[in-house]
């Protein structure tokens, strides 16, 4: 189309189809905290690095806005555990249904990477003494701590600050950005599946332009998928929790280049995400951001909270200390579900407190209510908490400090039980699904490759990944060991075939006149995941799935259409989408049994996690056919001697 097609002129050039070719030794596809980090660490390394976002790195990824704790860095001073036995305790409480391979680098060089964050110029100390003399802050580092204040294995921090610090350091090592320019596939030795990636494809989505990079060593960071069961574009907007543009393009492209990928089954109720729920952390709760956080019902009567054994804890500091009954640490997560959730199990509100209401002893709405709070934990929640997690600074603190609320004097409604079925979640329609927390991604070993030479993952990315602290500190440890493997390759030439047909496919909407347009076809193929693969599931309701996604994929997806730049940049998203709908569908049949952590429910095999079923189920694809597989739920090994030795230079 041309530039001006559209009754507003393109402000940009139109290159739809010309190429421009950019070499480095390391690629880094995706912005976010993996990818500045990966980048950062193999620039300081001395290799020439190229990094690749769709948005504008400043602010984009997830952790982009910023965040307000980070996790489990068992190498801090001032934690009572050490990054080993953290590590185990965390895997424990999950029934081994997380990643250990990413879950023991995060516990074992969280402090190390927060350290270096504070020299790029990220605030990780209460520097202005603000809160001097508060239960969570440390005197002599001057660092404050969230959720647990006896064994500080979580910091508090002003993660607002972390983006525009990760992006300064970048340009001072002088990585290559390329900013607005969407990855849409992998390149490989003789453009095959599963041969050794050479470098990536890219759709500059402001011109059009085609972009090919060529590299020794290729990273993905490009999180995970959002908008498989939900999409609305212009109801999301701030009340999303992840970014919207989170398509699983990763996910996609590392499918079709012949990684193996697992976990894809697990999903979740709808949390934090819907068309019409309210923006986090921005209704009055006592969880995560605002732990330890005093509620009331509408009559002001204080509700208690309990420790682990239903016990009332009788003041605030409590809520912030394991039970004096012989536990070692909690989750400031409830309900994970492994083995160890009651000695993880965190204080909490009477866990009865929905049917107290229903029987009257409490009065709906009910409040948080910060003026009854001891002067720190007030401050500390209404400021580097609210003020710092994802998207909160402005939407929630600016607008609401503007709007005139005093938390020394104001109470902040809860939506818990006008509609909501616990305090951080929305009412819940069961064909309303989403990936969350430890969600699917790619199989990686100690070195974070994946399953194709060449080709590695860091954050979200990677299964069962999640959190901040775990995409930096992964991003980190990915740099080194790709400027290792690039030193021992060469650059393959390119397969000019391979190029030639993911031009084809990503410019062929643009050579339409008119058709589907992207938002809409996001919408029909939420449909087909709501219908066919929500919360209750069988084979043949999800064999009919695959069927209509088939036909979906057959009849409608050749009439797409875009008639700018950035509209074929979502079409892209959308084709991506529709592979990753394909992937859930299968490995959601693979699994014969139901699972109560990877809330997943299948009514032909109701029993819920037997043992036989305790293990990671593959997918990969070859010539076009899938290859299932499986993997022991620990296939990492020994987490302390494989770190030490990936760890230390050595790639196993």
């Amino acid at each position: 189309m041309s530039e001006d097609s559209s009754f507003i002129k393109w402000p940009y050039p139109i290159l739809y189809e010309q190429e421009d070719v950019v070499s480095s030794e390391v690629l880094v596809l995706g912005g976010g905290i993996a990818g500045c980090w990966a980048a950062i660490s193999a620039a300081r390394q001395g290799a020439s690095v190229v990094l690749v976002d769709k948005g504008c790195v400043i602010r984009s990824g997830c952790g982009g806005p910023g965040c307000d704790h980070w996790a489990w860095s068992g190498d801090n001073p001032a934690s009572t555990l050490d990054p080993d036995q953290m590590s185990h305790d965390l895997m424990e409480a999950r029934s081994n249904w997380t990643n250990g391979i990413t879950s023991y680098i995060n516990c074992a060089s969280g402090y190390e990477t927060l350290l270096e964050l504070e020299q790029m110029g990220g605030k990780i100390r209460d520097t202005e003494d603000e809160f001097k003399g508060a239960p969570f802050r440390d005197e002599s580092t001057k660092m404050m701590y969230a959720y647990d204040y006896e064994n500080c294995t979580i910091q508090r921090v002003w993660g607002h600050s972390f983006k525009p610090a990760l992006l300064e350091e970048l340009k001072r090592l002088g990585v290559k950005i390329y900013e607005r320019c969407q990855a849409t596939s992998l390149l490989t030795e003789n453009g095959k599946p599963g041969t050794r990636v050479i470098g990536a494809t890219g759709l500059n989505v402001q011109t059009g332009q085609f972009v090919i990079f060529k590299a020794k060593a290729t990273v993905m960071a490009m999180a995970m998928p959002t908008r498989n069961w939900v999409f609305s574009s212009e109801h999301r907007g701030v009340s999303s929790f992840k970014p919207i543009v989170n398509s699983g393009n990763g996910h996609a492209m590392a499918w079709r280049a012949g990684a193996t990928l697992t976990n894809m089954e697990r999903s979740m109720a709808l949390l934090l995400d819907g068309a019409n729920t309210y923006p986090a952390y921005g209704d009055g709760n006592n969880n995560n951001t605002w732990h330890p956080c005093n509620m009331v019902d509408a009559d002001g009567k204080e509700i208690p909270w309990v420790d682990r054994d239903g016990k009332e804890i009788p003041d605030v500091e409590s809520r912030s200390l394991p039970s004096r009954l012989g536990q070692e640490m909690f989750l400031f997560v409830p309900g994970l579900g492994g083995k160890s959730a009651y000695e993880s199990k965190p204080p909490m509100l009477l866990p009865d407190i929905q049917e107290r209401v229903l029987k009257g002893e409490y009065k709906l709405p009910l409040y948080a209510d910060l003026t009854t709070m001891p002067d720190d934990e007030r401050r500390v929640i209404w400021g580097v908490m609210v003020g710092n997690e994802s998207k909160t600074k402005t939407p929630i603190l600016k607008v609401y400090s503007d709007a005139g609320f005093d938390p020394e004097q104001d109470l902040l409604q809860s939506y818990y039980m006008l509609g909501g079925s616990s305090m951080m979640r929305e009412p819940g329609n069961i064909r309303e699904r989403m990936i969350f927390s430890g969600g699917g991604g790619v199989v990686v070993d100690w070195n974070l490759m994946t399953t194709v030479d060449g080709l590695f993952a860091a954050g979200e990315q990677i299964f069962s990944t999640n959190g901040h602290a775990s995409a930096a500190t992964t991003g980190r440890h990915v740099g080194k060991r790709m400027v290792e493997y690039a030193a021992d390759v060469n650059q393959a030439e390119l397969e000019r075939e391979q190029i030639e047909e993911e031009k084809k496919r990503i410019y062929a909407p643009i050579h339409r006149e008119n058709g589907v347009d992207w938002k809409e076809f996001n919408m029909g193929s939420c449909r087909i995941m709501q219908n066919y693969c929500s919360e209750h599931k069988t084979e043949s309701l999800m064999q009919m799935g695959i069927d209509v996604l088939d036909e979906y994929e057959r009849e409608e997806l050749p009439n797409l259409f875009a008639d700018n730049p950035h509209k074929l940049g979502r079409t892209v998203d959308v084709m991506d989408i529709i592979t990753v709908n394909r992937l859930i569908l299968n490995a959601c049949m693979m699994r014969k049994a139901s699972s109560a952590y990877l809330n997943f429910d299948r009514l032909d095999y109701p029993q819920k996690d037997p043992p036989e079923w305790h293990k990671w189920l593959t997918l990969k694809q070859k010539n076009g056919v899938i290859e299932r597989g499986e993997l022991p739920i620990d296939y990492w090994g020994s987490l302390k001697e494989n770190y030490e030795a990936h760890s230390a230079g050595k790639r196993g």
